[in-house]
């Protein structure tokens, strides 16, 4: 058995900052990771760096920017985010110098949970990790999980929540299906989803078959996935080539896209379908996805992925990157797509230099959202938008509403003399809010739960509050918040929801972290 003080799951931002939290303490630190690299998506694709109001960056957030702009010799803030492999490199020094003790290539398997009347609830006793081809047991006296799918919750039999809600349950009223409405992230009205004249030869792919729940309803759908590609112009790059196994007649709807824009006179340069500037140093962008036809996944596999089986994960997985590639290859050689398109997009291709061990493409899946602990409290739509004072503050977060495209489906339009099917693209949701504060009892469980596990990425959370707290300088405040608690639980032998919040707080305030404006 391989034993810590504490064990982190997941060695996304969040949890590389929980780890090395607690082992400045003094406290011993294994970072378990299921994959072969840290950083998630800080280092996994996801360059360009979502702020929301830089006044409540603090703590390891701030710490990583000043080491971008340190590693650049830049001023702070001077490139959207750093090149893949910085970010990783930067995360590892980290590891390194706290003396974090890293075990990668190992998911977890199972949990052994044991209620104990000294805690007064259930304590994770251990855990078992699977690799290739071995399997640890891992102890210890508080676990953080820091996945991006919470399966460490899950094995502990924490409850969580998946996907969105039924507008009741909160009470908010961003919740449930939302309303089709034009916008740049849907699909134009008229597009037919059918491959043949009407409604012959079944659905196109890349569609998920109807119908739709009621507006505000839930329907435990997630935001879409996707790969955030890094790519170059640089003379060196690696250039888009065809996949073994591409189907050209998937792109389909992205032909009768282009054919709809040319017919309405639409002009789509390729900046605007990929988002591609040099927004990284090194001449490379973090390619985003940006309109109705892009790098995310709308076909509704995502929402299988939370709760699946690691075959079925990496089935969907494999989806998601044949996607990535296939849609670079299709912008760059598909005579349907404008030339003006195919000419930018042959100017770019994959940086030689980054994600050298998977041909190029990013190691990380981004999983916008997959499972939501229910713990201690709830945060909500109405935390956010009010920027209710919340007691036990942790961390700051102020990004707007961020909620991706959900499902492209299709509907019947109500026309004369029959219903006319087209296609439409539902769930994207953007609105503000003010700063807001987080609360230390969203990243705990309920003490009739567990008493040794903390939850920094997969919080409690509503899918409509979720959306805003997901990014990933907030992942990282969390996570350093959920590392200073379970070292002073370690060390006052309690249970976590049990610490000493005030003292936390202001451990937390001599970091740097930012709990008031």
């Amino acid at each position: 058995m391989i034993t810590a003080d504490v064990v982190v799951y997941g060695a996304t931002a969040g949890g590389v900052s929980a780890a090395v939290a607690a082992a400045q303490t003094g406290v011993t630190v294994l970072l378990v990771e299921p994959g072969q690299h840290v950083g998630g998506m800080t280092s996994g694709g996801l360059g360009y760096t979502d702020l929301g109001d830089p006044r409540v960056v603090g703590g390891p957030a701030a710490r990583f920017r000043a080491d971008v702009a340190a590693h650049y010799d830049v001023p702070e803030g001077r490139f959207a985010g750093p090149e893949p492999h910085v970010a990783e490199a930067i995360l590892t020094g980290w590891l390194d110098e706290a003396g974090v003790e890293v075990l990668l290539g190992h998911r977890v398997e199972s949990a052994v949970v044991h209620a104990d009347r000294q805690y007064d609830g259930p304590r994770i006793v251990e855990v078992v990790v699977a690799g290739r081809t071995t399997r640890e047991t891992v102890g210890g006296a508080v676990f953080v999980d820091a996945s991006y799918e919470g399966d460490l919750l899950a094995a502990a039999g924490v409850p969580s929540a998946i996907g969105r809600e039924d507008v009741a349950l909160h009470g908010e009223s961003y919740a449930g299906r939302r309303e089709i409405f034009p916008g740049m992230h849907n699909m134009p009205p008229g597009i037919s989803p059918f491959r043949g004249p009407g409604r012959s030869g079944g659905l196109l792919p890349q569609i998920k078959p109807g119908p739709m729940v009621e507006v505000g309803h839930g329907d435990g759908g997630v935001m879409s996935y996707g790969y955030r590609v890094c790519l170059t112009r640089a003379t060196n790059r690696i250039e888009i080539a065809r996949r073994p196994g591409y189907d050209p007649d998937r792109w389909e709807l992205g032909r009768r896209l282009f054919h709809h824009w040319r017919t309405q006179g639409v002009d789509m340069p390729a900046g605007r379908l990929l988002g591609l500037e040099e927004n990284l140093p090194g001449g490379k962008c973090d390619a985003n996805s940006l309109g109705p036809f892009s790098l995310s996944v709308h076909d509704g596999s995502a929402w299988r992925y939370p709760a699946a089986g690691p075959a079925e994960r990496e089935e969907i997985r494999l989806h998601h990157l044949h996607h990535a590639q296939d849609f670079l290859y299709f912008l760059s050689h598909d005579e349907s797509v404008p030339a003006a398109v195919r000419r930018e997009m042959a100017r770019w291709g994959m940086p030689p230099d980054e994600f050298a061990d998977t041909e190029h493409l990013p190691h990380q899946l981004y999983v916008r959202e997959a499972r939501r602990m229910v713990g201690e409290h709830v945060l909500t739509q109405h935390d956010l938008q009010a920027a209710r004072p919340q007691a036990d503050v942790v961390a700051m977060g102020s990004y707007h509403l961020d909620v991706r495209e959900v499902q492209r489906t299709w509907r019947d339009a109500p026309e004369h003399p029959d219903p006319v099917p087209m296609v439409v693209t539902e769930g994207y949701l953007s609105v503000r809010v003010p700063p807001y504060q987080i609360p230390y009892r969203s990243i705990v469980p309920r003490v009739e739960d567990c008493t040794n596990l903390i939850v920094p990425v997969c919080l409690s959370a509503s899918h409509v509050a979720f959306s805003s707290v997901r990014m990933e300088v907030q992942y990282q405040m969390l996570g350093w918040a959920a590392g200073r608690a379970a070292a002073q639980a370690v060390a006052r032998d309690v249970g976590v929801q049990r610490i000493d919040v005030g003292r936390l707080q202001d451990t937390l305030r001599d970091d740097g972290q930012v709990l008031a404006i």
